[in-house]
């Protein structure tokens, strides 16, 4: 059974769906007593970091995805969440993945970085298996996770930033897979399969 966590700041449906197609009944869920009973977890994110980490905080879900053992993922904020701390609006995050999330250096290039670029596959994982140098998701984002030893993937705008990354349990994707056609699917179906 897979959970997708409601921030409040989300549009979880589009990544509920997205699981539906692909046959795994995704449950949403609204309080962190929940989260214990599902098999794996997708924290998904949409908007402000300092405004969702306040909403997780403040509903008490920090100690819930501290205690979790089981794959936890999450998608483009909720990625940026994982991290040590963030610079949009200057808040400690969940500390779960090694490394700051800090604004994307476009140089002359328009923020945010937003459609379909080219994933760097920097080391295998699961979680990467099957994908080629010619596969490409879709971005948007404005804040961006540098490449360091927990990067299975990276992505290119201006400046090369983390677009997957794993630690332990935990893991990320800096884009939306569930907006990615075909490779997003393999990329939620290798999810699906990870074990841990």
């Amino acid at each position: 059974m897979i959970a997708i966590i409601n921030t409040g700041c989300a549009n979880i449906n589009s990544v509920r769906f997205a699981f539906d197609r692909l046959g795994a009944n995704p449950e949403i869920i609204t309080a962190p007593e929940q989260l214990a009973q599902f098999d794996r977890a997708i924290l998904p994110g949409v908007g402000h970091a300092s405004v969702a980490m306040k909403r997780l905080l403040d509903n008490g879900w920090q100690q819930a995805i501290d205690e979790y053992q089981k794959p936890l993922m999450g998608i483009c904020l909720g990625m940026q969440l994982l991290c040590e701390k963030t610079s949009e609006g200057d808040v400690d995050c969940l500390n779960k993945i090694p490394g700051a999330v800090t604004e994307l250096e476009v140089g002359n290039l328009t923020a945010p970085h937003m459609g379909w670029n080219n994933l760097g596959i920097e080391k295998p994982h699961a979680l990467t298996q099957g994908l080629t140098a010619n596969d490409q998701v879709y971005f948007v984002h404005s804040f961006a996770h540098s490449v360091n030893d927990y990067t299975l993937a990276s992505g290119e705008y201006g400046q090369t930033f983390s677009a997957i990354v794993c630690k332990d349990n935990y893991a990320g994707m800096q884009f939306h897979p569930e907006k990615s056609a075909q490779v997003g699917a393999k990329l939620l179906t290798n999810f699906l399969n990870w074990n841990v």
